[in-house]
């Protein structure tokens, strides 16, 4: 292997690559979400200003791209949590965290004929989707909890099935201002009193 291309393979993707990338995936989720599985490359590639080979080259298969979308959402929803808490007061990001949860599962809804298509060909989108997802509720409710802004025997987990049945019963694009409201309701529920 030439020098050139050992180093550039030890510093992982071009900044243009990554790009492209993640426009990909942004473009996809929003076509899979208004127009199912099936959606032609050509289309995800042109929405996404890209060439239909910069798919193929990145994601071989249809399956391929849809866990990659749907991983790209729960990759954004787990690292929004060290972001906030970061950003914001603790008290602040959870609830913050809590509204980007509810756009994560409205995303995942919309994919969910998509995501089916993954399940059928023998792919796992889901592997491992709880843990992370507990790991980056826990660690916004540990720092709600030591401000003394949370109760303590809140755990994760069982916020997180909560705010998943919420988004399953108001996850709808057109019913957002009721789980919004909702959220509020289960925000007020795990506060110290």
């Amino acid at each position: 292997m030439p020098q050139s291309a050992a180093r550039a393979s030890k510093r992982g993707p071009r900044s243009d690559a990554t790009r492209n990338r993640a426009r990909l995936l942004a473009a996809a989720s929003k076509l899979f979400i208004e127009r199912g599985p099936d959606v032609p490359f050509t289309e995800i590639a042109k929405a996404a200003q890209v060439g239909v080979g910069t798919i193929y080259r990145h994601f071989p298969t249809r399956e391929e791209l849809i866990e990659a979308a749907y991983h790209s959402e729960l990759v954004a929803v787990c690292e929004a949590a060290g972001e906030l808490l970061a950003a914001k007061p603790p008290e602040e990001a959870l609830r913050a965290w809590m509204d980007r949860f509810g756009q994560y599962m409205t995303t995942k809804l919309g994919l969910a004929d998509a995501i089916r298509a993954v399940v059928v060909s023998g792919g796992n989108p889901f592997a491992q989707s709880r843990e992370k997802l507990t790991a980056a509720l826990g660690s916004l409710l540990d720092a709600t909890s030591a401000a003394g802004v949370t109760r303590r025997e809140v755990s994760a987990d069982d916020l997180l099935m909560t705010l998943s049945g919420i988004a399953m019963a108001a996850g709808a694009p057109d019913q957002h201002e009721q789980l919004q409201r909702m959220i509020d309701l289960v925000f007020e529920g795990v506060r110290s009193r």
